[in-house]
């Protein structure tokens, strides 16, 4: 077997070579290992999730009976709790998401059309800051800004632990995610469209509605996947500063720690993930994922 001529002139290896002549066989090991682990780890684990909750308890031994069925299903579209659970954390996700999305947009659009190259980079580390604390750490420094006594207590501003607490908490947490794609989605918009568009007479609300939205959709629905999907799945927060309110989150712990109910659990589980699926399959037929 002959070697193969390097473009700089030397001689490859009989392997290299190999692969240079099945170019299926080089992108087939190349994108193996990663589709490997998307597949075994990642899917695997939400298939077993899915069959795990077909599955339903012993009442009495506690044991895991493998006959399917869909009892766990049953129980959370008729008990009310359970649906009650699932539309707080629903309104919840869809709040947060639009508190992020109006906290986010003027910060973005500052940063990416407004603030010198220099303060740039300043605001975006200043955004990124937050994300290298414990998220435990900022969620316990809420629990002390809403305790009474706390600061906002004294201003007579603090609502106490509930829904709304656990609303500005998640909101406050998963706003780098929100400033960070409308930022990049804002700094790829040409600032010579915003000036065309001026001197063509069209007032900034016309600018923002028929140049900046458009640009920003996609950024925003990228961001929204970030906070929605996170506040679907999280019951930290609400359990530092929730009160007694639960999410979906708590009752798949409870369910699974405190109950002994693995099925119920993945169950309860796989209400998130429905919802993202919906969600994504929503956002596609706008066609806002194309453009990302």
């Amino acid at each position: 077997m002959t070697s193969q001529p390097l473009p700089g002139g030397g001689a490859a290896s009989p392997r290299w070579g190999l692969l240079h002549r099945r170019p299926r066989l080089r992108l087939g090991l190349l994108l193996g290992p990663p589709m490997l682990w998307l597949g075994v780890l990642y899917l695997g684990s939400l298939a077993a999730l899915f069959i795990t909750s077909l599955w339903t308890v012993d009442a009495f031994g506690g044991n895991i009976e493998r006959v399917w069925n869909l009892d766990n299903y049953r129980d959370l579209f008729t008990i009310d709790v359970y649906r009650t659970i699932t539309i707080r954390t629903l309104l919840i996700a869809v709040t947060v998401t639009v508190i992020d999305a109006l906290l986010a947009f003027p910060i973005a659009l500052y940063m990416a059309k407004v603030a010198s190259p220099r303060l740039q980079r300043a605001l975006v580390i200043a955004v990124l800051t937050p994300l290298w604390a414990s998220y435990l750490v900022k969620a316990y420094a809420w629990r002390g800004m809403f305790a009474s006594g706390g600061p906002l207590d004294d201003l007579g501003l603090s609502p106490g632990y509930g829904l709304t607490a656990t609303v500005v908490t998640l909101s406050y947490l998963w706003l780098p995610y929100m400033i960070l794609p409308m930022y990049a989605g804002l700094e790829r918009l040409p600032d010579s469209l915003i000036e065309a568009s001026a001197d063509l007479g069209a007032t900034t609300r016309t600018t923002m509605r028929r140049v900046v939205l458009p640009v920003l959709l996609p950024a925003a629905v990228a961001g929204s996947i970030f906070t929605f999907s996170l506040t679907l799945g999280d019951y930290i927060a609400v359990e530092i500063v929730g009160g007694a309110n639960q999410m979906l989150g708590n009752v798949v712990y409870d369910s699974f720690l405190t109950g002994n109910n693995l099925p119920f659990a993945a169950a309860v589980a796989t209400i998130p993930v429905v919802t993202m699926l919906v969600y994504l399959g929503a956002v596609r037929r706008t066609g806002a994922l194309d453009s990302l």
